[in-house]
């Protein structure tokens, strides 16, 4: 569990395309094998420490005819944004993939004093 020490919380989220490989016969349409996308995510404003993120795929366009097999993560967490992280491996066939995401963690506030 992450406590937080601040009330002053911030939650940001967005929605996030992470490849449309039907159109121009991708990797993730025509590959096979371990296959790896990453996107990186900015958030709207800066976090006073790395967030928690949340990451749900909100559509998704596999090939009817192989199996659906897919890992979805977030990596490299700072306090400016972090990277999505889709792989997918063996015959699976993936056309489009689209990824929420929600950050929530702790923010500077106006009245919050800076000493140098």
């Amino acid at each position: 569990m992450r406590k937080l020490r601040t009330g002053h919380v911030g939650v940001d989220q967005g929605s996030t395309i992470l490849f449309s490989d039907f159109d121009n016969n991708g990797e993730m349409w025509m590959g096979d094998g371990p296959r790896e996308r990453r996107v990186t995510v900015l958030y709207n404003g800066i976090f006073l420490n790395p967030p928690s993120i949340h990451i749900s795929i909100d559509m998704w366009d596999f090939d009817q005819e192989t199996n659906m097999r897919a890992d979805i993560s977030a990596e490299q967490i700072s306090r400016e944004g972090f990277q999505i992280v889709f792989k997918t491996w063996g015959d699976t066939r993936i056309a489009r993939l689209r990824a929420n995401w929600m950050a929530i963690g702790e923010m500077k506030s106006e009245t919050d004093w800076e000493v140098d």
